[in-house]
């Protein structure tokens, strides 16, 4: 094989060696391009661009393949718990039994926030977005942990890690309560983890909180299938953010906006709005899949199809079957949701969906369930950057350590040519 491809351009030849990944991916490395050729590349959205080397983890959307740190999705969701699985992703192996009980211990010593991060809080209107207000609170902890941290100090690194990983379930719960407009809940350190996240959001302050374990299993899936992505629009912005050396609690913060948008985070808010507009309009599933084969028609199926994976998202074929099982648990009758399994069954037995690869995707099932748990439709993002944090803060840290240069892309200068008054 080549180790190197050539550029004619001009009268001239130029060389850039090749970049091979362990999974054979192979890139060409043209970080002196500029310098030996005057140009640039263009490349929107970035979508032919490999802004790194990352040892995290591993997507073949042809084949329908998601591995963290070489272990596959399937096997970690069935398997692990979410935070072994934050361990995994953050420190790049499975934790002992010695280490996940003290990274635990650690993140319980750590589970409270500073009572004057409840007046920034109580500062926001009740139909402030979740998303504004978490984006907002990450921000605000840089406030009441301002010291530095060192990357070339173990110490220092894990203790922010610890601090964000104990503190964030805790702005998201409040999050939540501030848009049902119920009391806070601090953290029960008697709890594990997961369990904790559905204490902080779900007890009501006249009841005790008995946890249903088919949703304590339902939420610890739908975390680890949403912990990492590999290079995708808020993981990218957490990265760059991070390479001017921003601090950990900053560059998470800029990912939370990042994952805010409809076309990323906000797709399982989109599905329910959808399926919102679908029973308005009488319900008719079969009417909005043929919406949805006509060209000219401006109606998108949402939660179907993926821009990464060609083939069924692995994360779907899990999720689907933990949604049954909440559904069926919980014996929730729903229109909505109802909706949501005519449609899904018609795409899975419509050539015209089947030939095209357009299966019901994580952001499809996510949102059925969000739902089912009564999670209002704008909490379904922050739950998403909630799993999400473990693969932030684990790029982050790859970044930081690498010491990759700070992130400037080029562009291509399409404005006015010099002018005067």
């Amino acid at each position: 094989m080549s180790q190197s491809v050539t550029l004619n351009h001009g009268d001239k030849t130029y060389e850039f060696p090749l970049v091979q990944g362990s999974e054979n991916e192979l890139g060409i490395d043209i970080k002196s391009l500029r310098a030996q050729t005057g140009l640039i590349t263009y490349d929107p959205g970035f979508k032919n661009t490999g802004s790194c080397q990352s040892g995290i983890t591993f997507l073949d959307g042809e084949e329908g393949i998601l591995r963290y740190r070489g272990y596959s999705i399937e096997e970690l969701a069935d398997n692990a718990s979410f935070l072994e699985v934050a361990y995994l992703l953050i420190f790049g192996e499975m934790p002992t039994a010695q280490q996940i009980k003290k990274f635990d211990a650690d993140i319980r010593a750590e589970s409270l926030v500073d009572e004057d991060i409840k007046i920034i809080l109580k500062s926001f209107p009740k139909a402030a977005h979740p998303m504004g207000v978490l984006s907002s609170l990450t921000s605000a902890l840089i406030a009441f942990n301002p010291s530095s941290v060192d990357i070339d100090s173990e110490k220092d690194m894990y203790e922010a890690i610890v601090l964000l990983m104990a503190k964030f379930p805790i702005l998201c719960a409040w999050a939540h309560r501030k848009v049902k407009g119920l009391p806070l809940n601090y953290a029960n350190t008697a709890l594990d983890y997961e369990q904790n996240i559905a204490h902080m959001m779900f007890k009501m302050p006249h009841q005790d909180y008995v946890p249903n374990q088919k949703v304590i299993s339902a939420i610890n899936k739908l975390l680890i299938l949403h912990a990492d992505h590999e290079q995708n629009c808020s993981t990218s912005t957490v990265r760059i953010v991070g390479s001017s050396q921003a601090g950990l609690f900053a560059s998470v913060s800029s990912g939370i906006s990042a994952l805010w948008g409809p076309l990323h985070g906000g797709a399982n808010q989109a599905v329910l709005e959808m399926l919102e507009a679908i029973k308005a309009d009488g319900g008719d599933t079969k009417k909005y899949m043929a919406k949805a084969k006509d060209k000219n028609d401006p109606f998108r199926l949402m939660g179907f199809g993926h821009r990464v994976y060609k083939n069924f998202d692995p994360r779907a074929r899990i999720i689907k079957k933990a949604a049954d099982e909440v559904l069926n648990d919980l014996g929730i009758e729903d229109p909505i949701l109802e909706i949501a399994k005519g449609l899904e069954q018609e795409a899975l037995n419509d050539p015209y969906f089947v030939d095209r690869k357009l299966y019901p995707n994580v952001d499809f099932y996510s949102g059925i369930i969000y739902r089912a748990l009564g999670i209002p439709t704008e909490m379904f993002t922050v739950m998403f950057a909630l799993g999400r944090l473990p693969g932030w803060i684990a790029q982050w840290r790859e970044m930081r350590m690498q010491k990759e240069p700070i992130g400037r892309p080029r562009q291509i200068y399409t404005g006015a040519t010099e002018r005067s008054l």
